[in-house]
């Protein structure tokens, strides 16, 4: 050697484990030889001292040396050149300076060329690193055999940890490798080449160059999914998706070029540039090391020397596994994102935009990764069923299963998905202190499979909307309202004289009016949803000042104020009070509903799916009924506290109450009071001035029987401004004239039953019934983009004045086919 000081070599040999290659059959082991190198030593003293330490002296002859030194650590890689050492002169060709260089070349620097470079991942150290040179000898024959030397072949190399590697870069010699390990310059030659390797910066642009390594992929990142763009035949499924996106894909799309596949199996993956061989010489070639679970680039050829040969705003690489991985964290954090926002999202990150049907795709594929496949869902079903029974015995969970039929025969081991009745004991228990009412409607599931999620919604006395019961059906039809009604009823709300607000649905007709229901007169009454019933008004006469007058006609509390608007209703356009007689007035108006409504004029499902169940209906089924127990234990402590909190400053009434007190309180000082008898309980009160709209000016207030000519009083259950000023005039609280569902009691007897904590899975009860499968008929189209299940309403109808414009550069006169902009070269711009 060079220098005149001695250093340790530790020596990793092939010996006592057979394998196969192509070259033939070689002989590995993991322990290196420790041997001391001094400047003396010469290379048949070296040879002499690994064959003696191995006991092999006489039996086998050293083929070759490998010398392999780190040359920079990039990102989380280190990399390496390698060359051979076979004689005294390769040997004592600056070992020292080799050292030095290795030193150097780790702090980001290196004063040779490289021949031959691989990447490994970086890790910390697990003991002091040694700062020696390293060699890898083959032990390839027997004595007697000629000893090659002076090639550059970086087979198989090996080497101790440089300082700041740990044991993460030994190379496992128990890998069936078939290639090289090997990342190979420009010219594409595998062996013999010392034509050095540029490195590049990363940035995130879209033609920036990028750095042509790449370290390990992990393998079960590499088989998430059959059909994925990379090797097929990987069965393994991870629980992130993709893991990153791939490194090679990032860079093509990036780079705005295209690649090809030329080879892929379960061991092997060959990708080649589009224009490979007219001009570009891009290729990277992955083989997999089965011991350790990853795939490994053995040659790559880079960067891309092609340009692109028309504009497009799409890259096939960029297809949904790849926006899958990418999107993860956005799914996670809300699973209700839209996907033009994803979309969007998308188009920033990679500079090309995607459709949305590839996005749409991605969500799904990001859902079913983080909540659970979406068929398998169906089938853990029963297990949740006894899980929860098992959690909270009292937790009514009804399942309804159809045959399936293969070849006109019965399938005995699996079964359909049809519907699905849950509710827990804290919904039932809390119902019973709610107000006497129950909105009912049903909202649509976005996931793989369709579906309708129907919801039974309950108020207490501060107005805060609480869902008590659910159900997955096929859909808004006769028999699945018919299966939820009557279960409802039986389960949850068996209360005589209740109250049901729903939409105008035929289905729902249909089970409230079925004689065996229990939802007929007296025992329960139905009133319309005065949303639906504007939407639909709105389809007939359009504009905002019809649909306006019929929702104060509807919201009016005495029939005075109800002809008022209806008048004024008739001298716009008659057929708008023919439309309305249509629908007897006891379902849709406020002051023919007996004070049942308590105010509630809709079905708040909106509110409900905003505030408590949003994201659910992205989620597969399994997830779904699970988020309803989680979303409804968090709602029953959070409100719980605050009524709790509220009762123990000395309060008596909700929020809600006191808030609607005093603002009648102020309306209340400009009213003058004549009292008619001496029991003060009838008044008449005359308005000073008026305080709305619509003023009778005088009123008659009986606060034995809680009435007055306004119909406040009856409407709402608590005094209105007529009635307060009357308990002011004749020295009496006002107090008494609340309804019970108003006072803090009441509505912490809500939430006051709590939910018990959930059993993990692990000790659910088994279930040994036939597989659940979801019904194929529910499968949304494979093709084209998802057909939309939103319920299109008036504010959806197009100003009929306005001009079309195209879908891409949205101007007037064209169509996105024969749009300008986009006939490209491509042909491809006007087709997203």
């Amino acid at each position: 050697m060079a220098s005149e000081e001695s250093f340790l070599v530790l020596v990793h040999y092939r010996g006592s484990i057979k394998r196969k290659t192509r070259s033939g059959v070689k002989f590995t082991d993991k322990d290196p030889l420790c041997i001391i190198v001094t400047p003396t030593t010469t290379y048949d003293a070296l040879v002499s001292c690994v064959l003696d330490k191995l006991g092999l002296e006489g039996v086998k002859r050293v083929k070759k040396f490998f010398y392999r030194i780190p040359t920079a650590v990039l990102h989380d890689t280190v990399k390496f050149d390698c060359s051979t050492i076979g004689s005294n002169e390769d040997l004592h060709s600056g070992g020292s300076n080799r050292n030095a260089n290795t030193i150097a070349a780790v702090a980001g620097s290196s004063s040779r060329p490289a021949v031959a470079s691989s990447s490994a991942p970086v890790y910390e150290p697990p003991m002091q690193p040694v700062a020696s040179p390293s060699f890898a000898v083959d032990l390839g024959g027997n004595v007697g055999d000629e000893v090659r030397h002076g090639e550059h072949i970086p087979t198989e190399v090996h080497c101790p940890t440089p300082a700041g590697v740990g044991d993460g870069l030994f190379d496992d010699p128990d890998d069936d490798d078939l290639e090289p390990d090997l990342i190979a310059d420009e010219s594409g030659d595998d062996v013999g080449t010392t034509v050095p390797r540029r490195a590049t910066g990363g940035s995130s642009s879209g033609t920036q160059q990028y750095p042509p390594h790449f370290s390990s992929l992990d393998l079960d990142a590499m088989r998430q999914d059959e059909n994925a763009l990379l090797p097929s035949g990987f069965g393994a499924r991870d629980t992130e998706g993709s893991a990153g996106v791939n490194e090679f894909q990032t860079y093509s799309i990036r780079r705005g070029v295209q690649y090809k596949v030329v080879e892929s199996d379960y061991r092997r993956y060959v990708g080649k540039c589009s224009e490979f061989g007219n001009g570009c010489t891009w290729l990277i070639r992955m083989s997999l090391r089965q011991r350790k679970g990853i795939w490994e680039v053995k040659r790559y050829n880079g960067p891309h020397t092609c340009l692109a040969s028309s504009i497009s705003s799409d890259h096939r690489s960029l297809d949904y596994h790849v926006i899958s991985t990418f999107i993860m964290p956005m799914v996670r954090a809300d699973a209700a994102v839209n996907i033009k926002v994803l979309q969007n999202t998308t188009a920033a990150q990679f500079g090309f935009r995607p459709t949305y049907r590839r996005v749409w795709m991605a969500k799904q594929k990001a859902v079913a990764v983080i909540y659970g496949d979406w068929d398998e869902s169906y089938n853990e079903l029963p297990r949740w069923v006894l899980g929860v029974q098992l959690t909270m015995p009292d937790t009514v969970a009804v399942l309804r299963t159809c045959p399936v039929r293969v070849g006109g025969q019965v399938d005995e081991s699996q079964v359909y998905f049809h519907r699905l009745f849950w509710t827990f004991p804290p919904c039932i228990q809390a119902f019973r202190h709610c107000k006497p009412l129950v909105s009912i409607d049903g909202t649509h599931l976005y996931g793989k499979y369709g579906g309708t999620l129907l919801v039974a919604i309950a108020q207490d006395g501060n107005s805060n909307i609480l869902p008590v019961a659910f159900a997955l059906v096929e859909g808004e039809n006769a028999e699945s309202w018919s299966f939820f009604l009557s279960h409802l009823r039986e389960h949850v709300t068996p209360q005589p004289g209740l109250l049901v607000i729903s939409d105008r649905h035929n289905g729902i007709k249909a089970a409230l009016e079925a004689p065996d229901g229990g939802w007929l007169p007296p025992a329960a009454y139905r009133a319309f949803c005065i949303r639906h019933v504007a939407s639909n008004f709105a389809l007939t006469f359009k504009g905002k000042d019809a649909r306006r007058l019929l929702v104060n006609a509807a919201y009016a509390k005495t029939e005075v104020e109800f002809d008022y608007w209806f008048d004024i209703m008739r001298s716009e356009n008659p057929a708008m009070c023919d439309w309305a007689n249509r629908i007897e007035y006891s379902l849709w108006t406020q002051y023919c509903d007996a004070g049942r409504r308590f105010g509630h004029m809709t079905t708040n499902i909106f509110e409900c799916v905003n505030s408590i169940l949003k994201g659910v209906r992205n989620l597969p089924v399994c997830s779904l009924v699970k988020a309803t127990y989680g979303r409804l234990a968090e709602l029953f402590v959070r409100k719980g506290r605050e009524a709790e909190a509220q009762m123990g400053t000395g309060q008596q009434f909700s929020q809600y109450l006191v808030k609607c007190i005093k603002a009648n309180l102020k309306t209340a000082r400009c009213f003058t009071v004549t009292v008619y008898d001496r029991d003060n309980s009838e008044y008449t009160v005359a308005e000073t001035t008026p305080t709305g709209s619509f003023s009778l000016g005088t009123y008659r207030v009986s606060l034995g029987s809680k009435t007055c000519d306004c119909g406040y009083f009856q409407a709402l259950h608590f005094p209105c401004p007529h009635a307060l000023a009357c308990c002011a005039y004749s020295r009496l609280t006002w107090q008494p004239y609340v309804h019970e569902v108003y006072r803090l009691s009441s509505v912490f007897g809500v939430y006051q039953m709590g939910f018990t904590p959930p059993i993990p899975e692990g000790f659910w009860p088994p279930y040994a019934g036939p597989t659940i499968i979801p019904d194929p008929n529910m499968r949304r189209a494979r093709e084209g983009r998802p057909r939309s299940t939103r319920i299109r309403t008036n504010t959806d109808e197009a100003d009929p004045n306005q001009p079309k414009r195209c879908g891409l550069c949205r101007q007037p006169g064209h169509t996105r086919h024969s749009c300008p902009q986009g006939a490209g070269p491509s042909g491809t711009a006007g087709n997203q």
